[in-house]
């Protein structure tokens, strides 16, 4: 284990699920990342040996056949897998979400039927909250679900799904008007619709298509997609906890634990570019020594790895706060702030001291470089963060009288 990063008062079952974690990480998922990333090529063999160690079923409850454990645990096991090959990471965390929002406000015959076949990754989750003209404003979905019998049809364009050809369970947030006048205000008509389908492109199931992956510039390997619902006919027992109208808190819920994780991600990608640079820095040569014991490189790893301490102790706060039962949406936004921040230099600063080779596709810190922008977006831009966090502040600090 590095002497960066580390978490105190773990007990036996979570040291040993690390240790786990990082030997699978060392073994199968670094020294293949990079040239599955370069192919985009989705990582089947490394996805089949984290269903082989329970880590789709980490945080499900042992009654429905997953391992029952925290969210510090699960966090803890994402850094490291980030840190392995941060598109792997995203792979769990969505289906993490849909199945964290299953347990909290699913119907028991909704948990009953996914639940143990998630714990198996035999079922694969993704959410869809974003469209293509909403961006952060999530009051302004237009995708609607329309009550029709004992069914719902649901119409509208979905963007930035990530699992959306593989996933076999789409969380969807939509309008439903049904029991909510007009004049509701936004968030109290919308509902999340869990959608089955087939695995892969195309039209996966009648009235449901799954256009091609998106093209991106980092965070390859996972397919990134838009989903398009025509008429997609859903029975009425796959509202997300039978009622109408709550999909937005429901919602809210499951980013606010994703953001734990993204936070986690941000975590791993900075302690393997510290890992990167640290070793290139002892192997790099000039002016007759290694660059190591040049000032300016020893003040640059000085700041990579507080950068790297400081992002992980946030992250570790927050994700016990919510095991704890509290609220942490201050927490959780302050921690995702930082963390994305924070990895965004890091990586930078290791660019920075692999000089020219850095820009060499050859190089592990290239593909760190296209990665880290990505989670200055994801679950919440750094804008949106910085005002859940002012608007707690307020709260927490408000004058009285």
């Amino acid at each position: 284990m590095t002497r960066l990063a580390q978490t105190a008062g773990l007990n036996d079952v979570q040291r040993e699920i690390l240790a786990t974690v990082r030997d699978f990480v060392d073994k199968e998922i670094i020294p293949v990342a990079t040239g599955l990333e370069h192919r985009d090529e989705y990582p089947t063999e490394i996805v089949e040996g984290l269903k082989e160690l329970g880590l789709f079923g980490l945080m499900i409850p042992e009654e429905y056949g997953g391992l029952g454990e925290s969210l510090l645990t699960y966090a803890l096991c994402v850094e490291e897998i980030a840190r392995g090959w941060m598109s792997v990471s995203g792979i769990i965390n969505t289906h993490f979400i849909v199945a964290y929002m299953l347990m909290q406000h699913g119907t028991q015959e909704q948990k009953d039927t996914f639940l143990p076949r998630m714990a198996l990754g035999e079922v694969r989750g993704a959410f869809s909250m974003s469209e293509p003209a909403l961006g952060s404003d999530v009051s302004a979905i237009s995708s609607k679900g329309v009550k029709d019998g004992e069914e719902y049809v649901l119409n509208g364009q979905k963007m930035w799904l990530t699992n959306g050809g593989t996933s076999t369970l789409v969380a969807v947030l939509a309008r439903s008007d049904e029991g909510h006048p007009e004049g509701t205000a936004p968030h109290k008509s919308m509902t999340t619709f869990l959608v089955e389908k087939e695995p892969g492109f195309g039209e996966v199931r009648p009235g449901l298509t799954i256009p091609g992956k998106i093209d991106k510039m980092g965070y390859k390997g996972v397919d990134t997609t838009e989903l398009i619902m025509d008429d997609l006919r859903i029975p009425a027992n796959r509202v997300l906890g039978g009622t109408t109208g709550r999909g937005f808190y429901q919602m809210m819920d499951g980013v606010e634990v994703g953001r734990v994780n993204v936070a986690a991600r941000g975590c791993g990608v900075a302690q393997r570019a510290f890992e990167l640079g640290v070793s290139y820095a002892q192997q790099r040569h000039t002016f007759g020594k290694p660059i190591a014991q040049h000032q300016a490189i020893q003040f640059k790893l000085a700041e990579m790895a507080t950068k790297v301490e400081a992002a992980h102790a946030m992250m570790v706060n927050a994700a016990r706060k919510k095991d704890s039962g509290e609220r942490n949406d201050l927490e959780a936004g302050m921690a995702k702030y930082l963390a994305s921040e924070y990895c965004k230099e890091v990586v930078e600063d290791a660019f920075r001291i692999h000089g020219g080779y850095g820009f060499s596709k050859e190089y592990e810190i290239e593909r760190l470089y296209r990665e880290a922008p990505m989670l200055l977006i994801g679950e919440g831009t750094a804008e949106i963060q910085k005002m859940i966090i002012g608007r707690r502040l307020l709260e927490e600090y408000r004058i009285q009288g």
